[in-house]
């Protein structure tokens, strides 16, 4: 650049660096994955003990006929002392058998199965969960309050491995690892297995390291009655991310959070695009809005929570903006292509040799920490990124390789050519997200989950989340319609 005038050089650096911060969700995928390592000398392990607390587990449930009674069976078959577990089913005005099958698992388990009926329901799961504590603390036996979603099935071990964490009067509560069960997996929940790897096994050991949980698991979540009465005895209303609003309150109050990894906890998930888009759209508007509520938190240590700390925020904030970041990254080096193409070309293969050697490093880390999951789902851990991030990959490693491709195609590459290539290689996080939208449009067509799959698997994961992003961005900004939207769950878990 030394060849430049003074004002072109600027430009650049200017561009740079818009690149270099639209890249940051990678980079901080790279430190958080070597921060990983860090979870075998600092967690929670050191003060935990066998503790078992009574415990008072809330199920809401509206219309779980299909799910509820083997939920029931699985909670009295762990191992757990019987008379220290008592499970509540809130009947959310449910219309199917949901009453009948909770009342029949009462009478044949007097004491230890309770129904609690809601007349009035559809009010969201924040409400029906308050249904419950309003009963279940207003008894003094109840020494910790298990919340649970009505299809998950525990592992056996799995609340003892969380009950253990409370013996540390320090904690608040301690969520499991939600694992995806079904048994009839497809494309779709393979994918899914393999995020929850990513982002559950693996990015929350990282935030024990760091001392600050984003979101206890709204499927299994183990709180202490202290806990609970420090933030009211009632779970956050008004918003669509009820389950991170109680993380955030129980750490505000000086309680630490801890994830569990080895609390296995298996869970059915959406087996189509347009029903995952539903899911994820209410957790995404559920960030958003906390975004705004927690404001003053964002990068401001506290002495009392890790909340404030800088890694903390970082990590937030690059999931959040993540289409955001994607889309300075594009705009950048398409600015740079124009202005000056072989940085542009040299700042193209950096960032995507990077992000290979960070994916590489990343899925078979995770996976090793599932081996279940890695067997089941080993062609989706591959297409994680998409098929044309992939090829991006091997054209930044080799790029001779492209242009002999090229050659066997009788194609040469030409000055306008070249150019064209490259600008689609530097949008293709845009190009991705609009294919995701298109995966979705096609679904609900005839043959359309043949070529929604095929969509996926060529777009990335990855890009359909940043897809719900900007959809939860455009529902947010427009003020759309935020009520709770249940996930139809039909009892596929493998149990």
């Amino acid at each position: 650049m030394a060849d430049l005038p003074w004002w072109e050089t600027a430009l650049v650096i200017v561009l740079l660096l818009s690149v270099l911060v639209g890249t940051l969700p990678v980079i901080n995928t790279g430190l958080q994955f070597l921060m990983l390592p860090l979870h075998a000398f600092r967690n929670h392990y050191g003060k935990a003990a066998p503790y078992h607390p009574n415990i008072a587990v809330i199920i809401p449930a509206w219309n779980e006929g299909l799910v509820i009674g083997p939920a029931i069976e699985r909670l009295l078959q762990l191992e757990y002392p019987a008379e220290r577990l008592r499970v509540f089913v809130v009947d959310d005005a449910s219309t199917d058998d949901t009453p009948a099958i909770v009342a029949a698992k009462a009478e044949a388990y007097p004491g230890r199965v309770a129904h609690l009926r809601r007349e009035k329901g559809g009010e969201g799961k924040a409400h029906t969960l308050n249904h419950g504590l309003d009963v279940v603390l207003a008894d003094e036996w109840t020494e910790a309050v298990l919340i649970m979603d009505a299809d998950v099935i525990f592992a056996r071990d799995s609340l003892r491995k969380l009950s253990r964490h409370l013996a540390d009067e320090k904690v608040g509560a301690v969520t499991a690892y939600i694992a995806e069960g079904s048994r009839d997996r497809n494309y779709l929940t393979r994918f899914i297995a393999i995020e929850y790897v990513i982002g559950q096994l693996s990015a929350r050991r990282v935030q024990n390291v760091g001392g600050a949980i984003a979101c206890l698991a709204g499927g299994a979540q183990l709180h202490s009655r202290a806990n609970l009465e420090a933030i009211g005895g009632r779970i956050p209303t008004g918003t669509l991310a009820e389950d991170t609003m109680t993380t955030f309150e129980g750490q505000l109050k000086g309680r630490r959070m801890v994830f569990e990894p080895h609390a296995v906890v298996l869970a059915e998930e959406p087996r189509t695009i347009d029903s995952l888009w539903k899911q994820r759209l209410r957790w995404a508007r559920g960030n958003v809005q906390l975004t705004s509520i927690y404001r003053h938190l964002w990068f401001r240590p506290s002495r009392e929570h890790n909340l404030g700390s800088f890694a903390f925020g970082l990590a937030w904030f690059t999931i959040l903006l993540l289409p955001a970041f994607m889309l300075l990254a594009a705009a950048g080096m398409l600015a740079l292509l124009f202005l000056h193409s072989d940085i542009a070309e040299f700042v193209f293969r950096f960032m995507w040799i990077s992000a290979a050697c960070i994916y590489l490093f990343s899925i078979l880390y995770s996976v090793q920490l599932d081996p279940r999951t890695g067997r089941h789902s080993w062609r989706e851990a591959i297409m994680f990124p998409g098929l044309g991030a992939l090829i991006l990959m091997a054209i930044a490693l080799f790029p001779w390789a492209f242009e002999s491709v090229l050659a066997g195609f009788g194609l040469a590459l030409t000055e306008q050519s070249r150019i064209l290539w490259a600008v689609i290689f530097y949008l293709w996080g845009p190009i991705s997200m609009f294919g995701i939208w298109l995966a979705r449009a096609v679904e609900k067509l005839p043959g359309g989950r043949f070529f929604a799959g095929l969509l996926l698997y060529i777009c990335g994961y990855g890009s359909l989340l940043c897809a719900i992003t900007v959809d939860s961005y455009i529902k947010e900004w427009r003020r759309a319609d935020a009520s709770w939207i249940k996930t139809e769950k039909i009892g596929r878990v493998d149990s």
